[in-house]
């Protein structure tokens, strides 16, 4: 494909990050806290992805890796009512936690600009072509990092994948995260997960919302809030979408958006407490919890997690959260969904492997993305995780810049003196 390239536009960076959601941000600021000239680039205007346009209630899990920690800890610091727990997230306060630590790092921000093509030499990345009001520009680096959660650059660049689930394709639904107001915190109630039964007047609220809501919404997800007398609702869904088609994507937004007030109805009526709530806002990006899967130098398994196996090469430790798969044909959690069952209360490992691309040089892999099966991700794409896998990633690439190396002849023990060090906070 031939561009119009701006040649004034092009620049050289050690490190450039493509998406700038929770895996984004956390790859920009290691790689530059550790010495590297770094640019991130965002397609939405505001920081997060996810975390923040998306609309997210809170983190769930946990991770060892410093800077989720550093994170929650400055974003709870900025938010103006006191909150019980440090997971709940302000989308506003967390962004400006996000502004202030790039700024500090010195890490260079470019936002409202959308990534298209790659620039390869051989099979070695080399750059990356990007669109936005100033036109088609370039940027060059001798490491880029893929945090666009769907793999977009290594998509571009050939590395191997597949989507969704082994046996057929089918991937976990998405969803679009909205806010009521108006809540009676004293009253209400908050079912976190889909297990959790709530018996009411009316009967228990996880059957009523199978019953009375429109398929493929059917399940009852409600969180507090950084703001008292609001609550995130976590109970859109829409089955059969691809988020690497934008056609599939524009269908996504379009149902879940139908259900927004059938589920306000519904909560109205049968939810204890919120009786006169209403929408103060929704996610401006739609939750996809499932798309590429790419092929590393190791793929990490649902065996693995389950038995919190400790691998010696290991760039993200102490990684917890259960086996989330959400039922690919309708509401509540598909039927190979652990989350009842998991046992596991050990934190695991995952090696650097899972972040390098089996043929590709000159590109790291950053969260979701990164090498596993359907099963594992279902794990691992837990944000405090995708953070743990950011952090890893950029110090990665801040240390092949520095010693002159290929991406994938870094040493897993040089990263993990980095990861493991203080947050500096």
């Amino acid at each position: 494909m031939k561009y119009e390239i701006n040649i004034e536009n092009e620049k050289k960076y050690d490190v450039i990050v493509v998406g700038s959601g929770p895996a984004g941000v956390a790859s920009a600021v290691s790689a530059a806290r550790n010495g590297a000239k770094v640019l991130i680039i965002e397609a939405l205007g505001r920081l997060g992805g996810i975390s923040t346009s998306g609309y997210m209630s809170h983190f769930t899990g946990t991770v060892g890796n410093k800077l989720y920690h550093e994170i929650i800890e400055r974003a709870a610091k900025l938010n103006r009512f006191p909150c019980d727990e440090l997971k709940y997230i302000d989308p506003e306060m967390l962004t400006l936690t996000y502004i202030e630590m790039l700024k500090e790092a010195g890490a260079e921000i470019l936002l409202y600009t959308t990534f298209c093509d790659v620039i390869m030499d051989g099979n070695k990345l080399i750059g990356i072509i990007c669109h936005n009001k100033s036109g088609f520009c370039t940027f060059f680096a001798d490491a880029i990092i893929d945090a666009s959660g769907d793999g977009d650059v290594a998509f571009k660049c050939g590395a191997e994948y597949t989507k969704g689930r082994e046996s057929d394709g089918k991937m976990q639904p998405a969803t679009l995260m909205f806010k009521v107001g108006g809540v009676d915190m004293e009253r209400a109630v908050f079912p976190g997960a889909f297990e959790h039964l709530i018996e009411t007047e009316k009967g228990e609220l996880q059957a009523l919302a199978k019953e009375k809501l429109p398929h493929p919404a059917g399940h009852a997800l409600l969180y507090k809030s950084t703001i008292p007398g609001i609550v995130t609702c976590n109970m859109t869904n829409v089955t059969n979408i691809d988020g690497t088609d934008a056609l599939s994507l524009t269908e996504a937004e379009i149902v879940c958006r139908s259900q927004m007030l059938p589920i306000v109805d519904f909560l109205r009526e049968y939810v204890p407490g919120y009786e006169k709530c209403y929408i103060i806002g929704s996610a401006s990006l739609i939750g996809i919890r499932e798309t590429r899967h790419f092929r590393g130098l190791h793929t990490l398994n649902e065996t693995e997690i389950a038995s919190a196996y400790q691998h010696e090469d290991y760039v993200v430790y102490d990684a917890y959260f259960n086996f989330d798969v959400h039922n690919v044909d309708g509401a509540g959690l598909d039927k190979t969904g652990s989350q009842k069952h998991f046992k596991q209360t050990k934190g695991y490992t995952i090696p650097y492997g899972c972040l390098v691309p089996e043929k590709i040089d000159g590109l790291l892999l950053s969260g979701r993305n990164i090498s596993g099966t359907h099963i594992a991700h279902s794990n691992f794409r837990a944000m405090p995780i995708c953070i743990g896998i950011g952090e890893a990633a950029g110090a990665a690439a801040a240390l092949a810049v520095k010693q002159n190396i290929p991406l994938r002849d870094v040493s897993p023990k040089d990263i993990q003196k980095i990861i493991k060090m203080e947050a500096r906070f």
